[in-house]
């Protein structure tokens, strides 16, 4: 793995961990609601992402014949990631989230036959070993299983997204595309399901920083890694999101560490190395 994509990875991780911080920040202190947090996420993704495309290639090129399903699961990942994040903790809705995200991919890759070695199965049981056990921790952990399902289909949707750009040929495009399209499914979403809304000037900016910086551009280079990455690699990098979300939750929300959270991030880390080790991209 080269230096170049080494940092692109590290960038894409940091910022797709601060995007559960964010949300989880704005609604702690109940300063936006859910939907008006979905809208401005993709509204501010899709405004910096067509200034970037213009700015690169003098241009807006959007199509309206192509890319709707991608912009959907869009859509749909991220009203969900937020309504779920109502009464999910940062980290652990990041680990639901990607836990998900893993177990569609695998399933993917599994059904189109990717090559799975003993190193790899190894890594990819304990990863998920550390995942399940940082979930369940004690008898007194208590989980809301409608948030958790939210979440899950945040997950669902998110792994069909990453699936989808696999083969894209222009990050820039097909992002900026993706994030436009999704506003035609926010505004339908609004018309059906939405009554009322709540905001504050606190809640916007968490809201367009999640969507302008962390999403616009971390999506932006996760599209541009992924032609770079099989489909099992991708999907085990990202579960170290997981643990830097929990970790920086800790940081900034204060949320508590426990020996239970250390035992399954260092399991977690063991199985990526053991997954990547020696392994090229």
């Amino acid at each position: 793995m080269n230096i170049k994509l080494l940092i692109q990875i590290s960038l894409t991780l940091f910022f797709f961990s601060t995007s559960s911080l964010l949300a989880r920040a704005a609604f702690i202190e109940q300063s936006i609601d859910a939907y008006s947090f979905t809208f401005y996420r993709l509204l501010s993704g899709a405004i910096v992402l067509l200034l970037i495309l213009y700015s690169k290639e003098k241009q807006i090129n959007i199509s309206l014949k192509k890319n709707w399903m991608s912009s959907f699961m869009l859509f749909l990942y991220a009203i969900s990631f937020s309504y779920a994040y109502l009464n999910l903790d940062a980290g652990l809705g990041a680990l639901i989230l990607f836990a998900v995200v893993q177990l569609t991919i695998i399933l993917i890759a599994l059904i189109k036959k990717e090559h799975f070695n003993l190193q790899k199965s190894i890594g990819i049981l304990l990863a998920f070993a550390g995942l399940t056990y940082l979930l369940f921790p004690t008898e007194s952990f208590e989980l809301s299983f409608y948030h958790a399902i939210l979440m899950m289909l945040a997950g669902l949707a998110w792994g069909v997204y990453t699936l989808l750009g696999k083969g894209c040929t222009n990050a820039f495009l097909h992002t900026a595309d993706n994030f436009t399209k999704s506003l035609v499914f926010v505004i339908i979403f609004y018309l059906f399901f939405i009554t009322n809304t709540h905001i504050s000037y606190y809640g916007i900016i968490l809201a367009v920083i999640s969507g302008g910086i962390t999403s616009a551009l971390g999506y932006l280079l996760w599209y541009q890694i992924l032609p770079q990455l099989k489909i099992l690699t991708s999907g085990v990098i990202q579960l170290l999101v997981p643990p830097i979300a929990i970790f920086l939750s800790i940081l900034f929300l204060n949320e508590v560490l426990t020996f239970t959270l250390l035992l399954s991030t260092i399991m977690i880390l063991s199985g990526i190395f053991l997954a990547l080790i020696g392994r090229k991209t």
